[in-house]
């Protein structure tokens, strides 16, 4: 399987109601909207889809509406990754069952397990299932970073076969591309602004939060990549910095979602609490920034 071109972490669409619930017709809107423009990949249960804020009964629920409603167009990638080893194997297991192509798996968060340890976990959860595996590094939100040197022994193992790092750290991207050279392994960039640099490692792919909203953008920076434009492909890079621009405005993912919903892609709702939906004023600045762009 090949991990490539832009692949969408989709937000998780909520109703506005009391449970904050999941909205499986905005769902479809946004995959369908998503696949019609080019992505390459959907990603559900990561960083920007809340994971950590739905249970394990609404995340199977989930994955298995998405998977229904892409139907093999593409990819799904589904993030299983959990704080025990026990947990993670529970959900990947789930997860290859419902017909999931991929799983990504974060590393535990909270606490911060020894390189031994989390070779142990990786190679517990890779041994349980048979699909491919992609690891997952955003020590910003983990406090649990993946040593080059793990990375190295974990692509030895048969069914890992991507790294994604958003962590966006240049020296940390470069020693993770030198082992996907050597080894079976695909690199695929998780920091939005670490595309084009990423690519000139040898990255194939990206996982690109703001392709929630700018799936043009990043589908047409994925291609001039590939065809070597250059200027173009610096454009675009450039782009994506004005909505990026907007995002500190709340808590991830409020600003994405509300994009997206002020975009008129999808009603994909807020983010669950305790992340707060955003002002008036705010909204007036993501309609500032939308303008930019459509």
């Amino acid at each position: 399987m090949k991990m490539e071109g832009i692949i969408t972490p989709i937000v998780t669409p909520f109703h506005r109601d009391a449970e904050e619930s999941i909205n499986y017709e905005a769902t479809k809107q946004l995959i369908d909207h998503l696949i019609d423009h080019g992505v390459k990949g959907i990603f559900i249960l990561g960083s920007n889809g809340e994971f950590h804020v739905l249970s394990e009964e609404e995340k199977v629920a989930y994955a298995k509406a998405v998977i229904d409603i892409v139907d093999h167009r593409v990819p799904v990638y589904v993030g299983t990754g959990c704080c025990s080893t026990k947990e993670t194997i529970r959900l990947s297991k789930k997860m290859e069952a419902l017909g999931a192509d991929a799983l990504s798996v974060i590393t535990p968060y909270f606490l911060k397990p020894s390189d031994e340890d989390l070779y142990a976990h990786y190679k517990a959860v890779a041994e349980s299932v048979s699909i491919p595996i992609m690891l997952y590094n955003i020590p910003k939100a983990t406090g649990c970073p993946l040593s080059p040197q793990l990375v190295d022994r974990l692509a030895d193992i048969e069914n890992i076969k991507g790294i994604k790092d958003s962590s966006g750290e240049a020296e940390r991207l470069q020693a993770y591309a030198q082992i996907a050279k050597e080894k079976d392994l695909q690199l695929l960039i998780g920091s939005d602004s670490k595309i084009s640099y990423g690519y000139g490692l040898g990255a194939k792919g990206a996982v690109a939060g703001t392709s929630n909203v700018i799936v043009d953008t990043l589908v047409g920076l994925d291609k001039a990549l590939k065809e070597g434009n250059e200027e173009k492909a610096k454009k675009l890079q450039k782009d994506i910095d004005v909505l990026r621009g907007v995002l500190p405005l709340g808590t991830v993912p409020s600003v994405m979602k509300r994009a997206v919903e002020l975009a008129g892609i999808a009603e994909v709702g807020p983010a669950r609490r305790p992340v707060r939906e955003l002002s008036a004023e705010d909204d007036e600045k993501i309609k500032e920034m939308l303008h930019y762009y459509f």
